[in-house]
């Protein structure tokens, strides 16, 4: 399908505003490093948020949201907290608080005001950095995926024939006078490599103002963004409720899609509407959905408790001016990112279960679930408005692009260069370093992404593989003082081993179904490499400790202090912490089911969603909001504490 001149024109008036703002304002980037990956710590919590949104609002997550809500229904809600999507409630309760107390430029910065400076310190230190880079790399990848997919199917024009691509073939399939199985394959590969080279372009243009701007211009480009996109997914909602009425879809869909309870089973039955739907539900391994959600909730708590891996998420927790705001910012990612990314994906997605079931079903086997969201683009949205949901979907991949790209030199720079081998060159030095860093990744990432082809492996390997193996050294570093610099470097390298292991084409494994055995591999290094070595230093355990005033095992600590002189008392809020996750998570859950019982019309589940979030809103202003404070009352230089 090609685009109406109309269209094209919405798309391209988006491209040049963004890299005009991107570079008008990059010039506040350029005073320093703290100004160029934190922007300065002068952001405000709200644009922070919007940001941070935008930046999980990608192309590739939108289309593998659109394809599980249209097999799942309701019971999809709870497939992402693979990530786990709640790790965002116990940011804002507790964790975005205590880790934005460090003043800390990057995570691995923060692993040295945790360890000290010592040799143990120094090897976590590095680990971090070697996590952070492998994370950073996976991220541009994985939204490397979405985007060409989607570019080829409105953009009339051949980049893989222009370049002449075809020279990457198999030698015969080169030849121009091909016909029959050979013909469908050339032409297979020539649009997959198509794909490929819209990706590499628009992620031309994407580095062009975040390697020049740095957290300013990432900031103020996605705050523009997420303005496009919430207008097309509102858009988009709107169509999908005047093209389809409740009982088209009760047509559509077998029984329990619109509850989002379920048993020991998933309860959902395709075999006489769309079979290869069951073939795929068998096949993901979700059945017994039971066994699964227990899984999800096992590792999404310990994964959250972790607190942030280091990637653009932390960057935006380390950018806030104080730690109160820390937390706003991490409160405002749930209600500005759910509220219209699932207007989107449920609009796209009831529109075909409708339109487009007929067309999966000829395809059998073979049918393309990601190809939902092309669709539904293609066939109903008019012209103008799909040109600016194209323009939203752009501004996904560019923001889910720019948010790790913009971390990456962070991590080099600042935590290697700076760090190891000129500590004292110029900020322009270190800015200079930041560019070409930048640029590397850029061409690194790219290539990664020239290779995958599902983006369902990938989020299992990131959220089940990856963020695995960070789980388990992480976890402990906030809650028991005994663990040290070496615990965290084992704990971590034994992570990255199994991650490494599972993200293997020749490894058949599930990473979910292996989380436990690996975290709990993860465990013994940690507590071994502990206790087989000396502890940290007090005096840099006493410092954190009184700062930062995590909940946990840190008894030792809090004597020492106490003998010296020094009122430290203990956090007494743990208890309190924990029911304001249990209540946010029932607050975030009500959030993605309120647009979707909008959008299927369901006005009574509707209502009841909308009753669960105004209850547990009061709850949380009063047991969580009222009660946040940037420092402890008895911290001494509180008001200096925040850079």
């Amino acid at each position: 399908m090609s685009l109406h001149p109309i269209d094209m024109a919405v798309i391209a008036a988006y491209i040049g505003l963004t890299l005009f703002i991107g570079f008008w304002i990059s010039n506040r980037a350029n005073t320093g490093l703290r100004s160029y990956f934190l922007g300065g710590n002068r952001l405000p919590w709200y644009a922070l948020g919007l940001s941070n949104a935008s930046g999980m609002f990608d192309v590739a997550g939108t289309m593998w949201l659109v394809s599980i809500l249209f097999v799942y229904g309701l019971k999809s809600i709870w497939i992402p907290w693979l990530w786990p999507v709640f790790n965002q409630i116990f940011l804002m309760v507790f964790l975005s608080i205590w880790l934005r107390r460090s003043g800390a430029m990057t995570g691995a910065e923060w692993i040295t005001f945790r360890f000290g400076d010592g040799p143990a310190a120094r090897l976590s230190h590095l680990i971090i950095v070697l996590f952070a880079l492998i994370l950073v790399l996976a991220y541009m990848a994985y939204g490397f995926l979405g985007i060409g997919k989607l570019a080829v199917q409105f953009i009339p024009v051949d980049l893989a024939g222009m370049l002449q691509l075809d020279l990457f073939l198999p030698v015969n399939l080169r030849t121009p006078d091909l016909t029959g199985d050979l013909l469908a394959q050339r032409e297979a590969a020539m649009t997959a490599l198509n794909e490929k080279a819209f990706g590499v372009f628009l992620i031309f243009l994407t580095s062009l103002y975040v390697i020049k701007g740095g957290m300013y211009s990432v900031v103020f480009t996605e705050v523009l963004q997420f303005i496009v996109m919430t207008i097309a997914s509102i858009g988009v909602a709107v169509i999908a409720m005047l093209h389809v009425s409740p009982d088209m879809l009760a047509a559509a869909i077998p029984d329990g899609w619109t509850n989002p309870f379920f048993g020991w089973e998933l309860g959902l039955d395709w075999s006489d509407l769309l079979p290869s739907a069951d073939t795929k539900i068998a096949k993901e391994g979700y059945s017994l959905f039971s066994i699964f959600f227990m899984l999800v909730l096992l590792k999404g708590i310990f994964t959250s408790l972790a607190g942030p891996a280091p990637n653009y998420d932390m960057q935006r927790i380390l950018s806030a001016r104080g730690p109160v705001e820390a937390a706003k910012m991490s409160a405002l990612v749930s209600i500005v990112l759910n509220l219209p990314r699932y207007l989107l994906i449920t609009g796209l997605t009831v529109l075909s279960l409708v339109y487009f079931s007929p067309y999966l079903r000829d395809m059998g086997a073979d049918a393309d679930f990601e190809a939902v969201l092309p669709f539904a683009l293609r066939e109903f949205i008019p012209v103008g408005l799909l040109g600016l949901t194209l323009a939203g979907l752009l501004a996904a991949f560019m923001s889910s692009f720019a948010a790790p790209l913009n971390a990456a030199p962070a991590y080099v720079v600042n935590d290697m260069y700076r760090k190891y081998i000129k500590p004292d060159a110029t900020d322009k030095t270190y800015l200079r370093m930041s560019y070409i860093v930048s640029t590397v990744f850029v061409i690194v990432g790219t290539l990664f992404g020239l290779f995958l082809t599902s983006i369902d492996t990938v989020i299992n390997w990131i959220t089940a593989g990856l963020y695995g193996g960070h789980t388990a050294a992480n976890v402990v570093k906030w809650y028991w003082w005994r663990m040290n610099g070496y615990g965290y470097f084992w704990g971590m390298l034994t992570g990255i081993v199994f991650a490494l292991i599972l993200g293997m084409p020749q490894i058949d494994i599930n990473p979910l179904q292996a989380f436990p055995v690996f975290f709990a591999a993860c465990l013994v290094a940690v507590i071994a490499g502990s206790l087989l070595t000396t502890p940290t230093e007090m005096e840099t355990l006493e410092r954190f400790y009184l700062k930062t005033r995590p909940w946990g095992a840190w008894g030792p600590v809090v004597e020492s202090l106490v003998g010296k002189g020094q009122p430290a008392s203990r956090n007494p809020d743990m208890k309190r912490d924990l029911v304001n996750v249990a209540v946010g998570i029932v607050w975030q859950t009500a959030l993605i089911c309120t647009p979707i019982f909008l959008v299927i019309q369901d006005w009574p589940k509707m209502l009841a969603a909308l009753a669960v979030l105004a209850i547990t809103s009061i709850f949380l202003k009063l047991n969580w909001y009222d009660r946040m404070r940037d420092y402890p009352e008895d911290f001494p230089h509180a008001e200096e504490a925040a850079p």
